[in-house]
Formats: structure tokens, sequence, C-alpha cells
């Protein structure tokens, strides 16, 4: 259920018939006791896709993790696991995009073309390993794309790696979705 509510806000989202739910400050006001997000998401930074609304839903809709990549680390998986344990999501998402820039980033520095800043570089080691299997040799604009979704499976990979994850995932508490 979550996650087909979830497509049906990014199909109107992608229709441009956004309805914008739950955000009328009466809605608002119940949230200050809590939150029950009915989903989990890990998406990046990039200011063109924030997760609210690519999935068109509101305020305590969905429990929003965001870092450039899309990455895991350890506070990410402290926040998921916090979404999960306390706060109950059935669902975890992890959102890649098209014209990712630090997937870019990591495909220009394995390609040889770009040396980053140490902080970004701390990023593409985190990312560099999801894409060990690229044909280097792909045209740059399906090079990105075949690089985008690598890392989406990567994030995936190690999600479902981890103990807790994987006794979640066997009990059908949560289901992980790229």
């Amino acid at each position: 259920e979550a996650l087909f509510r979830l497509k049906i806000g990014n199909q109107r989202f992608m229709e441009e018939k956004s309805i914008h739910t739950h955000e009328t400050a009466s809605w608002r006001s119940l949230l200050v006791e809590g939150q029950k997000p009915f989903a989990t998401v890990l998406g990046c930074s990039d200011s063109r896709v924030p997760p609210e609304m690519v999935f068109d839903v509101g305020f305590g809709d969905i429990f929003t993790i965001r870092l450039a990549g899309n990455i895991i680390a350890e506070d990410v998986v402290g926040s998921m696991q916090y979404a999960v344990a306390h706060l109950h999501t059935p669902l975890i998402i992890v959102l890649g995009h098209e014209g990712c820039g630090a997937v870019s980033a990591t495909v220009e520095e394995m390609l040889g073309k770009t040396e980053e800043l140490k902080h970004i570089g701390a990023l593409i080691a985190l990312i560099k390993p999801g894409l060990a299997q690229l044909n280097l040799q792909l045209e740059q604009k399906a090079l990105l794309h075949a690089a985008v979704e690598a890392n989406v499976r990567w994030s995936m990979r190690q999600l479902s790696a981890l103990p807790e994850a994987k006794r979640a995932l066997s009990k059908n508490l949560i289901t992980l979705v790229g």
C-alpha cells in the first residue's frame, strides 16, 4: 500500500496534477504530538529531487534522509533503523536520480578526468565500490545512467546485508525498493 501511494503520487507529479495533501496548519498541528510516516526515503541532496514533491506527499507522510549520492553511511543506517524501529515505516525507498552530481563525480574520477576535494572524495569512496562493474567505455549519457542505477543497487545491497535488515526483510516487516 505504501509503495502504491508513492507511485500514484509520483504519477500525479509527472502529469503536473499534484494535490499537495497534508500541508494545512490544522494537519501540521496534529504532527506536534508525533509522526507516523508510511515510508522512509533515502534520497540525494540534489535540490531538483525533493522526495515530498516527487511523490506528491505532505508533512508527516514520509521519513526523508537526504545526502549527496544517496549513499550508505553510519548515520544513514542509524536514521533508517530509527524509522523502522520507532516509527514502524514498512517501506524503504532508495531514490536515485538522473544527473546526480556525486555519481557523476565518481565516474569522472574513475575515468581519471578529475580529482575532487577531500570531503567530496569521501563521498566518492562510498559510491565507487558499487560502480566497479561499470563498462567505462559506454557513451557518456549511457554510462551516467548505468552508474546511477548501479549506485542505487549498491545502496540496496549494503542495506540488505545488515543483520537487522536481513531479519526485518525475512520477517516481511519491511520492503526495500530502489
